[in-house]
């Protein structure tokens, strides 16, 4: 688990130096009668940490609700933050392309807590495979796609996220000693109901015919999900694993040939990416455009302000479109 401070991360971003890692330090001891000054960089770790933390934390989130990791630029208030953070906690695997230049801007005592560390990370190659096995041509040599690229949308399988309480409940009782029996307890309750989520969720899917269970999505989100619950990436439409990609002639072609060949019912876009392009494809395909959530929750008022409602809502909109 990475547990460097910001300011050592900083130090060495600047200094480049090739003298070994800087060493760990403990995060900044708990205000007194205060809660723990928590930074997620996304909602839906904001919403976990929540969880686990309870009233003993206090969460300011980066990325805001309805904003996209992959193409965020931190603000000054951002930057602000995170200096003032006594921990600070990301998705990590590559997720987060801000970090770099916001920890060399903030400096500080947080400590820095990568979610994703020690998970098994798909990588890009897996998503050529399913392609391939889907339209018989492989297109691993594609220009653009490059090998060995690891996918961090790690939160689409709930097993993952009960990785995540673990690590936010050791984050949050080393902050505050006092509690941390209590983000033990927390993290326990909340990941019984990760375990039920998880077992609706193959109820859910176990509805659709094994034959119809394929993805198509704006890009490469659902990898985990879909090696969890028996589901099929045909393709995405643009290439890799971030929104802020572009696809090629011939990524289109093949995933034209893809979803008229194997019959896709639905084409699955995120709520932070530009329709217009998948509203062609739909069109021409003659394939139901359906609306998901992917990089965020959505406001307290609206249909899924926690990852558990978030979990939910995509489930749901899948399973009706696919069987």
């Amino acid at each position: 688990m990475v547990r460097y401070t910001l300011a050592a991360l900083a130090a060495g971003v600047l200094l480049l130096s090739g003298c070994g890692q800087a060493p760990a330090q403990a995060p900044a001891a708990q205000s007194a009668g205060g809660p723990i000054r928590v930074v997620a960089s996304t909602s839906i770790i904001a919403d976990v940490v929540g969880q686990v933390g309870g009233e003993h934390v206090e969460v300011a989130t980066l990325v805001p609700v309805g904003g996209d990791a992959h193409s965020f630029a931190p603000s000054p208030q951002d930057i602000a933050r995170v200096a003032e953070a006594q921990i600070v906690f990301v998705n990590g695997a590559g997720y987060e392309e801000f970090l770099t230049s916001l920890l060399r801007s903030a400096g500080g005592q947080a400590e820095l807590v990568e979610l994703s560390e020690g998970l098994a990370l798909r990588e890009l190659g897996e998503e050529h495979e399913d392609e391939e096995h889907a339209d018989g041509d492989g297109h691993a040599e594609d220009e653009g796609h490059a090998h060995g690229a690891l996918d961090p949308h790690t939160w689409t399988d709930p097993a993952n996220v009960k990785h995540w309480t673990a690590a936010i409940a050791e984050a949050l009782g080393r902050a505050d000693a006092a509690n941390a029996a209590l983000y033990q307890e927390r993290a326990a309750a909340y990941n019984e109901e990760l375990d039920e989520l998880d077992a609706w969720i193959s109820a859910q899917f176990a509805q659709v015919p094994a034959e119809r269970r394929l993805l198509v999505t704006d890009h490469a989100v659902f990898g985990y999900m879909a090696d969890r619950y028996g589901l099929t990436q045909v393709g995405a439409l643009l290439p890799g694993f971030s929104s802020s990609a572009a696809p090629s002639a011939q990524d289109l072609a093949a995933l034209y040939e893809a979803i008229e060949t194997l019959d896709v019912r639905a084409i699955f876009v995120g709520d932070v990416v530009n329709e217009h392009l998948a509203r062609q494809i739909a069109d021409d395909t003659g394939t139901r455009l359906v609306t998901v959530l992917t990089e965020s929750l959505t406001p307290p008022d609206g249909a899924a302000p926690t990852y558990i409602a978030y979990m939910r809502h995509n489930v749901t909109a899948m399973v009706e479109a696919l069987r």
